[in-house]
Formats: structure tokens, C-alpha cells, sequence
């Protein structure tokens, strides 16, 4: 065996009781990660300290899972991030939600109770006391998912193209770009929404409604005339200006969100050309159509 390594990949899984944190440490597990749950928020920056000095030439990296169950949570979470952030262990810190409607089916379907319930909350109200007591962390993390629409296949497969994005990036500000369709909803992790319904429409011309927004006869169709070949220039213009700004305040992620009324033409074509425009300036970028295959 050779010597060990230092300063690997470190994770630390958060979010909504009932959003899907457990498998999203399954699939970690799965590739290779040491996975611990529920430690208590104390202990996190010794394990993490343990773990690079022998833990490094067993496994791929490190994930810890961090949520209300633990006695320490909201008093300790802040200072052990910080002191995990102060020695090698930089870790990443991943979000998962979903929407109160959502996590209240699954509770029912699983007929465990909610953490907070044992302080007298019904279970909707003890979903949305959970989701104001995460708000710090939920704005200090590098990334978020909304689990609402997925299946526990659909969390794996996301998580794992996500993941594959963000691992060894660093400190600096991840920019996420998503295309949307409005008649399935709302981004709720977005920070930045467009609406695009005011480009011209290719689900009405009979030949390219089959197509998608990654097919050059759509973009053509979209960004040729007017307003989309005005548009298009000034958003990215109006993005290279105000992403950096973010950034200088300290963000650790920006999601921008993109929607057409389907999330297959319009929204899809933006999306491609904003992502484009940003890697091309150099940002951390990644790109999801969310909906594309429904639109």
C-alpha cells in the first residue's frame, strides 16, 4: 500500500426530513465515500480530521449526513463547517428539499413522524418550522435539490451527474443553469428566473415541434429574428455583468432558471447559449433541462 493521501473530496448531506437525504448518502456510499449519519455536529471536524489521515487510501472521499435529529444541530452546525473548513477537509455542502405538500405524502406513506412532531407540530406545520430552522444552511450550501418530482432513481441519477460536476472545485461560486417548463411548476431552488414565453414559439410549426432546443433548426428559428436575436446578446451581456457581483458578496452557488411554457425549445436553447457564454468566461458552470423530455 502506498502512502496516504491528503485533502480528498468531503460531503456533508443536508436538508428536509423526508426529502431523500438518506439515499442521496446510499449513492456515495455506493461509489466509494465513507458515510457516517446522524453524528452529532461536534464530532464532524474530528472525524474529518481522523478520516484524512487514514481513512484516505480506503475510500473515494468522505460523507456525513447533517440534519434536525441531531441534539446539537442548530446550536453546532455553523462552527463545525467552519472548523472542517479551516484544516484540509474543505467540504461541499449539499441541500435537499421538497415541496411541504410532497414530503407530508411520504410521511404518510412511510408512517414514521416527523422530528419536530415530538414538539407538539402537526406534521405540515412541523415540514414548514423545519424548512425556517434550515434557511442558514440551506443559503450557506454549494448545491440544492428539489426532490419533488424525482423518483429514488431519478435522486441517484441527478445526484451522481451533479456530483460529478462539483467534486475537487473547490471554494469558488458554482453557477447553475436550468431550463424549466412553466406548466410543470417552478423552480423553487431558483435565484434568478426568466421567463421566456415572449420568443417566437417553434411547437407551432409542425416540422420542429419534435425537436429540441439543442437542434440547430431551433435555435435558428428562436435567436434569427426579432426579439430573439436582440435578446439573446443583451441576457448575456446583463449575466456576465451581474454573476460576477454575486460572487463578490460571498455566494457559493447561483441557480438560473430558464422557462418556456413545455422546457423543450425556448427555454432549452437559452439555456444552452447562457452556459456557453459563461464557461467560456471562465465560471464554474453546469447545465440541466429539467423538463425537457416532458415538454
Amino acid at each position: 500500500m502506498g502512502s496516504a493521501r491528503t485533502n480528498l473530496p468531503a460531503v456533508v448531506i443536508t436538508g428536509l426530513s423526508g426529502s431523500g437525504k438518506s439515499t442521496a448518502l446510499n449513492v456515495f456510499e455506493d461509489v466509494g465515500y465513507f458515510c457516517v449519519d446522524g453524528l452529532p455536529a461536534s464530532l464532524m471536524p474530528k472525524l474529518a480530521s481522523l478520516f484524512q489521515g487514514q481513512g484516505a487510501n480506503r475510500y473515494r472521499g468522505l460523507a456525513l449526513g447533517m440534519d434536525m435529529r441531531q441534539v446539537d444541530f442548530e446550536s453546532g452546525w455553523q462552527q463545525a463547517l467552519e472548523e472542517m473548513q479551516s484544516t484540509k477537509c474543505q467540504p461541499q455542502i449539499i441541500f435537499i428539499e421538497a415541496s411541504t405538500q410532497e414530503i407530508m405524502r411520504r410521511y404518510a406513506t412511510t408512517r414514521r413522524p416527523h422530528p419536530l412532531e415530538a414538539e407538539g407540530y402537526g406534521l405540515g406545520e412541523a415540514v414548514e418550522e423545519e424548512r425556517r430552522r434550515m434557511g442558514p444552511l440551506r443559503d450557506a450550501a454549494d448545491m440544492i435539490m428539489d426532490t419533488t418530482e424525482f423518483s429514488i432513481h431519478d435522486l441517484r441519477r441527478k445526484l451522481q451527474d451533479k456530483w460529478r460536476f462539483m467534486e475537487g472545485q473547490g471554494a469558488s461560486m458554482k453557477v447553475h443553469i436550468m431550463s424549466f417548463g412553466f406548466k410543470y411548476g417552478i423552480p423553487t431552488e431558483s435565484d434568478l428566473l426568466f421567463d421566456l414565453r415572449f420568443l417566437p414559439n417553434p411547437f407551432f410549426v409542425e416540422e420542429l415541434k419534435p425537436l429540441s432546443g439543442k437542434d440547430p433548426s431551433i435555435i435558428d428559428y428562436v435567436f434569427s429574428v426579432e426579439p430573439g436575436s436582440s435578446f439573446l446578446p443583451r441576457l448575456k451581456e446583463f449575466l456576465l455583468y451581474l454573476v460576477p457581483l454575486y460572487a463578490q458578496e460571498g455566494r457559493f452557488r447561483l441557480t438560473i432558471a430558464l422557462g418556456c411554457t413545455g422546457g423543450r425549445h425556448r427555454s432549452v436553447a437559452t439555456a444552452e447559449a447562457v452556459f456557453d457564454s459563461l464557461r467560456q468566461a471562465g465560471y464554474i458552470v453546469s447545465l440541466e433541462h429539467r423538463h425537457i423530455e416532458k415538454g
